[in-house]
């Protein structure tokens, strides 16, 4: 399978930002140089989001711009419905990339009829590209095995140094999709973590930039979230990071499965 659009390193997370913390934060982000920049209908600031991608000023077509579907609009063509309502709130005639936030909870929607419906909107022109969200490999493997799978570029999932999720992110890898890592810095855990401390001592740089640093270094899209100009600016320098082999080894061995997002109607996790 071919990768047909890219996704910008590094995005910007917006999850639970809003108002005008939402808007200054997605302003600042796009003057320093981000071009990526990720909401979610569940996120309520889509609205938002949109005014400050139109008050940068930068061209609509410079700015990767993703959304997401909640689980509830899965019946049917209400994905397409829900797509235009975020589209609406965006105010914008299309969105970059689409996904499926969350798997339908215990199957109840059929996969083929909530990814057949995203499809139909990509081919109807809302958005550029479609992809999924906290999908598992079997999951993935369903998804994939679909008419639309082939037009699925990217699996979004919770990825840090306490959360390596090494197997499915390698299975996502080996299918030909790009992974998407939210959290990705476990909501401030990594800052507390001795060997990150240590690390970042030896590179001149924080805890945080080194936790993006070895996202990144597992050819991960990382969507770090900030409100501070000087963090978001921090977090793009954490790219220009290079680790050592012995440095990635150590972080690989802080994995201990400690998952942030695991809300009641979780898939059942790989292990």
């Amino acid at each position: 399978m071919s990768v047909a659009i890219a996704l910008p390193q590094p995005g910007l997370g917006t999850f639970r930002l809003q108002d005008d913390v939402v808007i200054a934060s997605v302003k600042s982000a796009l003057e320093l140089g981000y071009r990526h920049i990720d909401t979610a209908a569940m996120y309520d600031n889509e609205a938002a989001v949109g005014r400050a991608i139109r008050e940068s000023q930068i061209p609509r077509e410079e700015i990767f711009v993703t959304t997401k579907i909640w689980f509830d609009r899965l019946r049917g063509d209400d994905a397409i419905a829900a797509l235009r309502e975020s589209l609406a709130k965006l105010e914008l005639d299309y969105v970059d990339l689409a996904l499926i936030h969350w798997p339908s909870p215990n199957g109840e929607v059929p996969m083929a009829e909530y990814l057949g419906a995203l499809d139909k909107a990509r081919e109807m022109g809302l958005t550029r590209a479609i992809g999924v969200s906290n999908f598992t490999i079997a999951q993935i493997d369903e998804a994939l095995s679909l008419p639309a799978g082939k037009h699925i570029v990217t699996n979004q999932i919770e990825v840090h140094p306490l959360l390596a999720n090494t197997k499915l992110v390698q299975h996502c890898q080996s299918k030909g999709l790009q992974v998407t890592g939210y959290m990705p810095l476990a909501v401030g855990k990594v800052m507390d973590e001795p060997v990150l401390q240590d690390i970042a001592a030896n590179h001149k740089a924080t805890a945080a930039q080194v936790a993006l640093a070895w996202v990144a270094s597992k050819n991960i899209i990382v969507i770090p979230s900030s409100t501070k100009p000087a963090h978001q600016k921090a977090n793009l320098e954490a790219l220009e990071l290079s680790l050592s082999a012995d440095d990635i080894a150590r972080i690989d061995q802080l994995d201990r499965g400690e998952r942030v997002a695991n809300p009641p109607f979780s898939p059942a996790w790989d292990q």
